[in-house]
């Protein structure tokens, strides 16, 4: 095959791939996810079903979302090229703070998409999926921050811990204090007690 050939499925295969997210995005919306066939979001692409899972093996489920590589790749970039005076639990949430329920004034169809998500269970533990697929990664990127073996088990924790925040709090009252309040704990531990708590338990 011609690398212009190659090139040309390429496209093809690009534009079918954002015409099945387009259509299956819209047809949740007006109609619920669960409301929704594979079959009828074929019908609206012009395809068959079989070529929907060609294009998206995981199915119905997974069609809104990428294929998670942009994710990983800002978090990996969130941490390697944050600012000189940035922890790396600081870049992380900064990095958190722009996806999701966290972002502040949304325009109203992001809004629509996110909250869809979080109100469907079938799609928010598909993004959790999607989330943890980037622990490997983000562990590693970590543990080169700390200067520590690339296995070392407190990166891996910190990755695990940062990659179930949207899920754990993104449909918390106010998500963006509840960001703030987890990520202080995870950048320094939880709290003394009160003095008179000490006293009294003691």
């Amino acid at each position: 095959m011609s690398p212009a050939t190659q090139g040309r499925r390429e496209r093809k295969n690009a534009q079918t791939r954002c015409s099945l997210a387009e259509a299956a995005l819209a047809l949740f919306l007006d109609h619920g996810y669960d409301r929704v066939s594979v079959k009828q979001i074929a019908d609206t692409v012009d395809i068959s079903v079989p070529t929907v899972f060609k294009h998206v093996p995981d199915g119905k489920v997974a069609l809104i979302f990428d294929d998670g590589s942009e994710r990983r790749e800002g978090l990996l970039n969130a941490v390697r090229e944050r600012r000189y005076d940035q922890t790396v639990m600081q870049a992380l949430k900064e990095f958190m703070a722009g996806r999701g329920p966290f972002v502040q004034d949304p325009n109203p169809e992001f809004a629509r998409f996110t909250d869809l998500v979080m109100r469907t269970p079938e799609l928010a533990d598909y993004q959790r999926k999607l989330w943890i697929r980037c622990e490997e990664p983000l562990a590693e990127a970590i543990a080169v921050e700390l200067g520590r073996d690339s296995h070392d088990v407190t990166a891996r924790a910190a990755a695990r811990y940062v990659l179930e925040v949207p899920q754990f709090i993104g449909r918390e009252p106010n998500p963006g204090s509840a960001l703030d309040a987890v990520f202080d704990l995870l950048e320094n531990g939880l709290p003394e007690p009160a003095a008179h708590h000490r006293a009294a338990s003691s």
